[in-house]
This record gives structure tokens, C-alpha cells and sequence, in this order.
């Protein structure tokens, strides 16, 4: 895991802790993150659904 410093508001981070499972801040973060990473894939098989053409999302 790599280690990052990043300067947020607290409101944000106070709201984020509300709405996910998490128990701390950087969980809160990371459910944050992998979300917003999901909703992008989504978006993305959505967009070329019907068009015969998949992205390449494996990690070689």
C-alpha cells in the first residue's frame, strides 16, 4: 500500500464518513474511490454496448 497526503475539506470527509460502511477516514476514502472507479467502468460498457468493441481492462 502506498502512503499519500492529501488535504480534503472536513465537511467532505464528514459527509463521506456518513454515507459509506466505513469505520475510518481512509476506508471512507478508498469505498469512495473504488466507486467512483466502478461507475466509470460502467459508464464506459454502457457507451460501447452494441458497438462490438470492449476496452482492454485486464491487468498483465
Amino acid at each position: 500500500m502506498k502512503r499519500t497526503t492529501v488535504t480534503l475539506p472536513r465537511e467532505l470527509v464528514d459527509e463521506l464518513l456518513e454515507v459509506t460502511p466505513a469505520k475510518n477516514k481512509t476506508q471512507a476514502v478508498i469505498v469512495a474511490i473504488q466507486e467512483r472507479i466502478k461507475r466509470k467502468k460502467m459508464e464506459t460498457i454502457k457507451r460501447l454496448a452494441g458497438h462490438g468493441r470492449w476496452p482492454n481492462t485486464s491487468k498483465a
